[in-house]
C-alpha cells in the first residue's frame, strides 16, 4: 500500500545474498583473497545473482526485506529503503569528481552535523575506510562511504542499538554485492543518481498517484 510517498513491497524467494556471503567466508578460510564490490557497471561480475535494478543501482535485496520507496511530489523517486528485521537500510548513489574521491568531505560534514545537533558520534574505521557511527535515544545509525570511479556510493544502517552489529554486516555484504551504474550523463557533483523503479512497482506508484489525485478532486 502506498502512503505519503512511501511503498512497501516484500521480497519472495530464497536468500541469494546468504549464498554469496557464505562461498565469500569458504574463499577467505581458505587463504584466497574475495573479489567483492561494489562494483562500476563496467566492472560488474556475471555471478548470476538476483539484483533489483533501481537505475543508478542494483541492489542485493536480503531475503524477507520489504522495501519501501520515497517519492517527490512531482513523481521521481528520491529514496529506497529495505527494512529488515534488523533493522533499516539504505543505500544511495552520488556523482563525483573524476579526479578525486569524495567520500571523506561528505564525511566531515555528516560528523560535523550530528555534532552540531548534540547526537553522541564517533569516527570508526571499516571495510573502506573511514565509517561514522551516531547514537540517538531511538536509534543506531551508522554511515558507510564507498568511492567510486565518478561515483559516491553511500550506506546508511539505522535500527536498534542491540541489533545494530547484525544490521551493519548485512550492510557490508550488501554493498560488496551493490552496482553502481553511473552513466555517461554529465551531473553535479554530489548529486544523487536518479533512481527508477521496475516496471511493475512503476506501474503500481503511476496507480496509486491517480488513485490520491483522485480522492482530491472529490474533496
Amino acid at each position: 500500500m502506498f502512503g505519503r510517498g512511501r511503498h512497501h513491497h516484500r521480497r519472495r524467494g530464497g536468500s541469494r545474498v546468504a549464498d554469496l556471503t557464505a562461498a565469500w567466508e569458504a574463499e577467505a578460510a581458505a587463504g584466497g583473497e574475495p573479489v567483492v564490490g561494489p562494483y562500476d557497471e563496467a566492472d560488474a561480475p556475471a555471478d548470476q545473482l538476483a539484483r533489483l535494478d533501481l537505475g543508478s543501482v542494483r541492489l542485493p535485496v536480503p531475503d524477507g526485506a520489504q522495501l519501501q520507496v520515497e517519492v517527490d511530489p512531482a513523481g521521481p523517486v528520491r529514496a529506497v529503503h529495505l527494512l529488515t528485521d534488523r533493522g533499516q537500510l539504505t543505500v544511495t548513489a552520488f556523482a563525483a569528481p573524476r579526479s578525486e574521491g569524495l567520500w571523506a568531505q561528505v564525511r566531515g560534514e555528516i560528523l560535523a552535523q550530528l555534532r552540531g545537533e548534540g547526537t553522541e558520534v564517533r569516527e570508526l574505521r571499516g571495510e573502506w575506510g573511514g565509517e561514522v557511527h551516531a547514537v540517538t535515544a531511538q536509534v543506531s545509525l551508522r554511515f558507510v562511504g564507498v568511492d567510486g570511479p565518478r561515483w559516491l556510493l553511500r550506506g546508511v544502517a539505522a535500527g536498534p542499538a542491540v541489533t545494530h552489529p547484525e544490521l551493519v554486516e548485512l550492510l557490508y555484504r550488501t554493498l560488496r554485492e551493490t552496482v553502481v551504474v553511473r552513466g555517461a550523463d554529465a551531473q553535479p557533483v554530489r548529486a544523487p543518481l536518479p533512481l527508477t523503479l521496475p516496471g511493475a512497482m512503476a506501474e503500481q506508484l503511476k496507480q496509486a498517484a491517480a488513485a490520491r489525485q483522485g480522492n482530491s478532486d472529490q474533496q
